[in-house]
């Protein structure tokens, strides 16, 4: 751990608010990005934001220095994204999703031709329950029994769900890609 980071942490669990500000400040962006990543709207994702850092400075005293302190601060801010999806999903409105049998384009898909931010902005497109079990499993590494067992869901469930996520992206991808041909 760089000295900075360390600095930082003692201050914070000594409740310094100069040390506060100064995690914030460092974590923010990252934070952040979890946080829309599992969030229907971009307020839902500044209140789970909000109620993650208030967990983080609350429970930072618990932290022992054993693991990366990125791992720790991001699981916290993962959780509480679940945490909120979990409370919230009764009131989400539920896609029906078409799911017949599509004719293959023949249009292949390079995602190297792809910013970041198209990246992205298809991900944040997918409905939510698709949208979260695909960062789960795809960008933060869980396993689809851990995922049925966070989300309260079957396992079968997460995996049938990540499976729509990867064709529906794979389509708004292509979408966007005979857009940019068109446009060049």
């Amino acid at each position: 751990m760089d000295k900075a980071l360390d600095e930082i942490i003692k201050g914070c669990k000594q409740g310094k608010l100069k040390y506060q500000k100064a995690l914030y400040e460092r974590y923010k962006d990252k934070m952040f990005a979890i946080c829309v990543r599992y969030a229907k709207s971009i307020e839902e994702a500044e209140d789970v934001f909000q109620e993650a850092f208030v967990k983080v400075f609350k429970n930072i005293h618990q932290y022992d220095y054993k693991g990366s302190f990125d791992g720790w601060i991001r699981r916290i801010f993962v959780n509480t994204a679940i945490t909120n999806y979990k409370l919230n999903k009764k009131r989400y409105y539920k896609e029906e999703i078409d799911v017949t049998d599509y004719e293959r384009d023949s249009f292949e898909i390079n995602e190297s031709e792809f910013t970041m931010d198209e990246l992205m902005k298809a991900i944040n497109e997918l409905p939510l329950g698709y949208r979260t079990v695909f960062n789960l499993y795809a960008v933060e590494g869980y396993k689809h029994k851990e995922i049925a067992e966070m989300l309260e869901i079957d396992i079968n469930t997460s995996k049938s769900q990540y499976s729509r996520a990867k064709k529906m992206l794979r389509e708004k991808l292509m979408k966007m890609a005979k857009l940019k041909v068109k446009d060049e």
